[in-house]
């Protein structure tokens, strides 16, 4: 007998091989035989009519202080993902000392818009090294596994001090401390290290995060301890300034150490190099020897604004900023006030809080043709005839009052998507162009993080939705997308023993009722500690979940089944047996 068979679903094992029709039986949480199976199992589920996937491993999220505290790990977990992948951007919670925590928690509250009160409340900071970190983490028992890297910043203000969070350039020592500490991180376990090089991660105080004006010396002086321990991945945000000549580290970097280093790729009106640039760039580095790799985003990145998130169109106009900290129940008293809305609307905005900030806040309160109404069966690739400006003309109204009275709908609960990034061209088309490349790797979801803005943890829902099954100007076979969001992101991060469906690997699986699968309209909740914010997503066709063997989603219901665990470095078949 079986501990449990999944009989006649239709397979797709992420190989991007064509799908077929199989039974899967798994035993101490390995998959160990696929086709006709006779024997029973302890637990059965019947696949029949939805596909089986492997579960989801998302390779950009930001639960770093959540993991700490949190077992459910959602939003991911309720979208078929079994395995994050955290410490990205150069932003997280170790190598920590005491009297760095406060500034820990500023830097990520400023970076990825995470309440600093929450993690403040929630965090027990029972750690100082990397590897006392991955202690902590595995004192949690959790839903999905988990793995993380070495953060640039925490590394730099552990080494340098005050120094390193202000970006002063560090000595050979510094450089040499910094390498010695990525080196045993990675031994205890990291998966990666990862830096931020972009004006637009900054602290809550407005600093940049440490390491983002980094010189090559020290970028390679911690890339050749990663080599020399032989795994992980060199994970990097950047704006690609053309004095920086980023491809020419990256490349001479990678060909030396062999490992990969994964780079966002974004369409952006701000960054210097166009992605056909970044693209070619990479091409020309890799046809060299090199092996960089393009982390995309799967849809528009950018906000959504809510009257009580962290931002929306009149948050610079002098009536909001007078109600800013009143309850939500006082200010949805005057926000209801007819003759405190005519007063709103009639005033300019008040002058900005910084310069680096002024193109985001232009868009924020007046690119009323890139702002788009979000409700239910909401598009993700939305029109001009969709946005604000196109409903607003439509109606005979001032696009402003539209968008005032659509963030007062559902109770003053509404919301408007607006897409800063790889929507340039009011369509996702390129984004189509690059998951057909094997060049990059579906990433940026951001779980965790962005709780009031962004909730793009959805985002393997919506590539299996969306990409495989609704676009109506093109998609993508099921088959590749489910490899780009399995196979393609765990072999990344060398994470070997899952992502397939194939005997020996683990069972980490999804059954789906692909027909009926769908994303649910995002809410604002206040469920992190300290009634800490956060924009969630849930998804309708996911008719089970299974993380090493053990149903741990049913339904989109949570069992209370805890079989997640921290990965410690890279994983093999033969590791995943040895653990049944």
């Amino acid at each position: 007998m079986h501990d449990l068979v999944i009989r006649g679903g239709t397979v797709v094992d992420g190989t991007g091989a064509p799908r077929f029709v199989a039974d899967i039986a798994v035993d101490g949480g390995i998959i160990t035989a696929m086709g006709k199976i006779s024997a029973a199992g302890r637990e059965e589920i019947d696949g029949s009519g939805k596909i089986v996937a492997p579960g989801f491993v998302d390779i950009h999220t930001h639960y770093d202080g959540q993991a700490t505290w949190d077992s459910e790990m959602g939003p991911s977990s309720w979208h078929g993902v079994t395995t994050v992948v955290m410490g990205n951007c150069g932003v997280g919670f170790a190598p920590a000392k005491k009297d760095k925590h406060d500034w820990l928690i500023g830097l990520m509250e400023g970076v990825e818009d995470i309440p600093g009160t929450a993690l403040a409340e929630g965090m027990k900071w029972d750690w100082e090294s990397f590897p006392d970190y991955l202690d902590a983490l595995e004192r949690l028992p959790r839903t999905i596994d988990i793995g993380t890297q070495v953060p640039h910043g925490a590394l730099r203000a552990f080494v340098m001090g005050q120094r390193g969070a202000d970006n002063e350039e560090p000595t050979e020592a510094d450089i040499a401390e910094m390498a010695r500490l990525v080196e045993e991180g990675l031994r205890a376990g990291a998966l990666g290290f990862s830096t931020s090089r972009t004006v637009l991660h900054k602290s809550i105080d407005g600093e940049l995060v440490p390491g983002t004006t980094a010189t090559e010396p020290e970028l390679v002086g911690i890339g050749r301890a990663m080599g020399k321990v032989g795994h992980g991945v060199f994970e990097l945000t950047t704006d690609f300034l053309e004095e920086w000549d980023e491809f020419g580290w990256m490349g001479r970097l990678s060909r030396e150490t062999g490992l990969p280093i994964a780079f966002t790729m974004l369409q952006s009106p701000i960054k210097q190099m166009p992605w056909t640039e970044q693209m070619a760039s990479m091409c020309n580095a890799n046809d060299n020897g090199a092996n960089l790799v393009a982390a995309i985003g799967l849809r528009g990145i950018g906000v959504i604004m809510n009257w009580r998130g962290t931002v929306h169109p009149f948050m610079r106009k002098p009536s909001w900023q007078k109600i800013a900290g009143l309850s939500w129940d006082e200010q949805k008293a005057k926000l209801s006030d007819p003759a405190f809305k005519a007063a709103m609307l009639a005033e300019d905005n008040l002058p900005l809080p910084s310069v680096d900030m002024a193109p985001f806040f232009m868009l924020v309160t007046a690119a009323w043709a890139m702002q788009f109404p979000l409700g239910d069966g909401f598009s993700y690739e939305p029109t001009r005839e969709e946005s604000v400006f196109g409903f607003a003309q439509a109606a005979g109204k001032e696009a402003a009052e539209y968008a005032y009275d659509q963030l007062m709908a559902d109770d003053g609960n509404g919301m408007i998507y607006l897409p800063i990034l790889n929507y340039m061209d009011g369509n996702l088309d390129f984004t189509k162009e690059l998951l057909q490349r094997d060049d990059i790797v579906a990433s940026l979801s951001d779980g965790g993080a962005h709780c009031g803005t962004i909730c793009d943890a959805a985002s393997p829902t919506f590539l299996l939705s969306y990409w495989a099954r609704d676009r109506k100007a093109g998609t993508i076979p099921l088959e590749l997308a489910v490899k780009r969001q399995c196979h393609d992101t765990a072999r990344l991060y060398g994470l070997n023993d899952r992502g397939v469906l194939k005997p020996g690997y683990l069972a980490d699986i999804n059954v789906i009722d692909f027909e009926a699968l769908k994303l649910l309209k995002p809410w604002l909740a206040f469920d992190l500690p300290a009634g800490g914010k956060r924009l969630l997503q849930k998804a309708e066709g996911y008719a089970a979940t299974i993380k090493s063997g053990v149903v741990t989603f049913r339904d989109g219901a949570m069992t209370g089944a805890l079989p997640g665990i921290v990965v410690r470095g890279p994983q093999s078949i033969e590791m995943a047996e040895a653990a049944e």
